[in-house]
């Protein structure tokens, strides 16, 4: 099994303390995060995408673009690409030159995005916002794989005999499938023969189960071998402690006071209780065990090789945060990476056979 730290670079006040950092310390403690994610050993870190408010995640290129600079080895995600919000050419552009810059470290997660107010500012609607996600797929996909293309393109001037720059490093960038709620990002996944990564955070684990069952059964309708499958999902938060009391006393000021957020600011409230938290979302608080326990209880519905976890301390303070990243890295992910298959691909570069290279 694989591990990925995953940041949305929320920018709101802290839920314990209530003091709100400066934009520009935030984004250093997303660097700071990044690089204390390779010392680690985990093996990605990734940045979303989001065009409001309370998110900073607006050019994740950007911000990768500099991690790629101050890491080696770890692999570089996006969580999520917005193709449904971004013209297909530029995104290519944009990922194809950060793709070089990180030596082929970089790994994509597309979907369509979500929230009201940065589908205004794109001047996507309900109603199109799947047909140019898809549109803006394989356009995308096309650009990585071919030196000239031409597309009868809906949601952007048609493209004839197009070229972009620079051409690619690795050939090609693998795509991973962003899932919430929607068939329709499972089965553009399925069609393509790409890897599902499951959001997996906002709900009990059955809707997530059920999309990641049906991405399996269009897998197969599409002709691809089920042995060739790779399935990721998140968790809705993380804190690991020597032991279960400790975990819960240190994680319920995080937990109520993101609840008093949530029913203040009208968000739907799903876990009413710490305790209903721990035991029926995805987040994985408590002792190693137990973390590795639901982690196991997962595998089971959705037989996922790559599991992310939060990346900001969201509520708790540097040292418990990172004494807790410790912990799972050195207790947890060595059990979890001996007892489920990494993904059916190797975790490098994907780049031409030395003797393709050469001809």
């Amino acid at each position: 099994m694989k591990f990925l730290a995953i940041t949305l670079i929320v920018h709101r006040p802290d839920p314990v303390s209530g003091v709100q950092k400066p934009t520009h310390d935030r984004f250093r403690e997303v660097l700071d995060n990044a690089v204390l994610a390779e010392e680690l050993g985990f093996d990605g870190f990734g940045v979303g995408e989001r065009h409001e408010r309370p998110f900073l995640s607006s050019a994740p290129t950007v911000v990768l673009s500099h991690i790629a600079a101050l890491t080696r080895r770890i692999r570089l995600f996006t969580a999520v690409t917005t193709l449904s919000l971004l013209d297909p050419v530029r995104a290519y552009e944009d990922y194809a030159t950060l793709d070089h810059l990180a030596d082929g470290r970089l790994d994509l997660i597309i979907g369509k995005g979500n929230g009201a107010a940065q589908r205004e500012l794109f001047q996507v609607t309900p109603e199109d916002q799947w047909d140019r996600n898809a549109e803006s797929y394989e356009v995308f996909r096309r650009l990585w794989r071919q030196d000239k293309v031409t597309a009868d393109t809906r949601f952007r001037p048609p493209l004839k005999d197009a070229e972009a720059w620079p051409r690619p490093y690795q050939q090609p960038v693998r795509v991973w499938h962003g899932s919430a709620t929607s068939k329709e990002s499972v089965d553009l996944a399925a069609r393509y023969g790409d890897p599902l990564f499951s959001a997996n955070v906002t709900h009990p684990i059955e809707p997530y189960a059920e999309l990641i069952r049906h991405y399996r059964e269009r897998w197969e309708h599409y002709g691809h071998d089920p042995a060739d499958i790779a399935v990721g999902a998140g968790s809705a938060g993380l804190y690991v402690a020597p032991t279960s009391q400790q975990a819960l006393e240190v994680y319920r000021p995080v937990f109520e006071s993101n609840l008093a957020f949530q029913k203040r600011t009208g968000l739907p409230v799903v876990f009413e209780t710490l305790e209903d938290f721990v035991e029926r979302s995805s987040a994985l608080i408590g002792s190693p065990q137990q973390v590795i326990d639901k982690v196991h209880r997962y595998h089971e519905r959705f037989g996922h090789t790559v599991q992310h976890v939060q990346a900001d301390a969201s509520g708790l303070t540097d040292s418990r945060h990172r004494d807790s990243l410790e912990l799972f890295q050195s207790e947890v992910a060595p059990v979890l990476r001996k007892d489920i298959l990494d993904p059916p691909f190797p975790w490098a570069p994907v780049l031409p056979a030395p003797e393709a290279a050469g001809a």
